[in-house]
């Protein structure tokens, strides 16, 4: 994987995951395989790096990831081949309108062997979920994942079931389909660390998707496409004790701090991010800069995660909305408004 010297904004169709070639920080082994997830994951899915940049900083963070983007452009395949390179298990649940939550979460069902009720577990208990048009079932249904990715465990009938670590749920939705849908609310969508939009690909893109398929690429056989576990468990939990030993200072959490009181004083703005906002910026910041191999954050850093962390937590206007105006563009004149610490 060539990695540049200066990476892209994350968010940007043209994002990748930069170990840099002179790190502040001791170089680290398990960050290098983490950084080397990128790699393999781009055996089997050609671009939509900032879908990948944001699905390693999720498991670095603890969090989870909406993917966003129209039918076709590898949103599940995104998601095998990055379970496929860490070799931890992943279920997909294809969300309709007559899910129930206990066709997530699990259930009680009737043992006639000890004849007493056992809970069964459902597809919430695996590492990587893929929540497959999650707009697509009831808000009761989506309501049921609330505890399973706050808290990280199932209650049923007032017990309570741990899940495995990592847990991560990767969510799909369609931006253009509305009948039949459900829009997530924004409780659910807090519950999100990052949004990843993942576009139409380019000509040249689209070019080396076909020319794999014609050399005989079979997206059901990830094995013979040469992806392979290049980082484990294990590295994930040293990677996580690194992340949160990089340091932040006052001058940086001050600044995140004031772009998320920014959002709330904008007139475009309705719903500005809330403390839990601020918070998860801070994590995906500190994450980006460790995969970039310093053991600081700066202000860049704060500015390459803003959108995708904070995008899917603001609400515009009506009269915004009416307009045509963009959560995008709307961030960017925030982010542009507050002065950044020297």
């Amino acid at each position: 994987m060539s990695i540049p010297a200066d990476p892209p904004i994350p968010g940007d169709p043209g994002t990748t995951i930069a170990a840099g070639t002179t790190p502040a920080a001791p170089t680290s082994g398990s960050r290098d395989r983490l950084v080397a997830v990128s790699g393999e994951i781009h055996k089997a899915v050609v671009g939509q790096d900032a879908a990948v940049t944001s699905l390693v900083i999720a498991l670095l963070c603890r969090g989870h990831v909406l993917l966003e983007g129209v039918p076709g452009v590898a949103k599940t395949l995104l998601v095998r081949a990055l379970a496929a390179s860490l070799d931890v298990s992943m279920r997909r649940v294809q969300f309709t309108p007559d899910m129930m939550p206990g066709d997530v979460t699990g259930s009680l069902v009737y043992d006639s062997r000890t004849s007493d009720l056992v809970f069964r577990e459902g597809p919430v208990f695996t590492h990587l979920l893929l929540a497959d048009e999650i707009n697509r079932t009831p808000p009761k249904t989506q309501s049921a994942l609330l505890e399973a990715m706050e808290e990280r465990q199932v209650t049923v009938d007032g017990v309570s079931h741990p899940l495995p670590d990592p847990f991560l749920v990767a969510a799909t939705q369609n931006p253009l389909e509305f009948d039949g849908t459900y829009p997530l609310p924004e409780a659910q969508l807090d519950r999100f660390l990052l949004k990843a939009v993942l576009p139409l690909p380019e000509k040249e893109a689209e070019l080396d998707v076909l020319r794999r398929h014609a050399a005989g690429f079979d997206t059901s056989d990830l094995a013979a496409a040469g992806l392979r576990a290049v980082a484990s468990a294990d590295d994930l939990v040293q990677a996580r004790r690194e992340v949160a030993a990089v340091q932040t200072e006052d001058a940086v959490l001050e600044y995140i701090v004031e772009i998320c009181r920014a959002t709330r004083r904008s007139p475009t703005i309705a719903l500005g991010a809330s403390p839990r906002g601020a918070i998860a910026l801070l994590r995906t910041s500190r994450a980006w800069a460790y995969l970039q191999g310093r053991d600081f954050v700066t202000p860049d850093d704060v500015k390459a995660m803003s959108t995708a962390t904070l995008g899917h937590r603001l609400r515009l206007t009506t009269e915004a909305d009416l307009e045509g105006a963009q959560i995008e563009s709307v961030l960017a004149a925030v982010l542009a408004s507050v002065p950044v610490p020297r």
